[in-house]
């Protein structure tokens, strides 16, 4: 037991760590972009509250959430752990550095993109979560369940609030694409022939994902549903 324990808490536990939370979290990113792509169904909404009401009640999707919420917080913290870890072992910067070299700018800006994507998060759930879970979706549609789209109508319909998201999913494309074959070659799931598939399918999926996600507050925006 003391043998795993010093395991996870090596540097290379905690880079598993952030590997198994997120490869979880992706699992969680295409559940959520499925369910919001029923919006593009265009039928006023009613394929989509259908879809958030039955996230909304079924008791293992309730108790996923849980495990959502503990995974973020884990990889949150291993992030940081790591960072600060990092930055303690080379307190002096070297003079020159070429950081092009040997990595994109992309996976040295890890921390920085996962800052944004939290404040992505914390204004997401505000928005939408935290109202759909604990204070309630004021309207009703014509199925009668709660009306969460009609709130995305409003929500989307601030340009400001759009542009922001858009960003955020820019930021969460360089963040998975560097994150998703990372977090293969951390947990050893990497071979000289399978590799270049999983980068180059990581690269696709994190750019699909992405660009689905952010089409999302544009449709609504620029009225191309409603």
């Amino acid at each position: 037991m003391s043998n795993t324990g010093n395991v996870f808490k090596s540097s290379i536990g905690k880079k598993m760590v952030m590997g198994i939370t997120g490869l979880f979290l992706v699992v969680f990113l295409v559940i959520h972009c499925f369910l919001n792509s029923l919006i593009f169904i265009n039928d006023g909404g009613l394929a989509f509250n259908k879809g958030a009401h039955f996230m909304a009640t079924n008791w293992l999707i309730r108790a996923m959430e849980i495990v959502l919420i503990l995974g973020i917080l884990a990889h949150i913290f291993q992030a940081l752990r790591l960072t600060i870890e990092n930055r303690k072992a080379r307190p002096v910067k070297y003079a020159v550095t070429n950081g092009n070299a040997n990595s994109t700018w992309y996976s040295r800006s890890m921390g920085l993109l996962g800052t944004l994507l939290l404040i992505f998060l914390i204004v997401h759930m505000s928005d939408f979560w935290v109202t759909s879970r604990f204070t309630g979706i004021p309207g009703i549609d014509a199925n009668g369940n709660e009306d969460l789209y009609a709130e995305m109508l409003v929500s989307f319909s601030d340009l400001w609030l759009v542009i922001f998201y858009v960003l955020s999913m820019v930021s969460l494309a360089y963040h998975l694409i560097h994150g998703f074959s990372s977090a293969f070659q951390t947990l050893g799931l990497n071979h000289k022939k399978y590799t270049p598939f999983i980068k180059g399918f990581g690269f696709w999926f994190s750019i699909l994902l992405s660009v689905v996600f952010s089409l999302m507050p544009l449709a609504i925006y620029f009225q191309i549903i409603n």
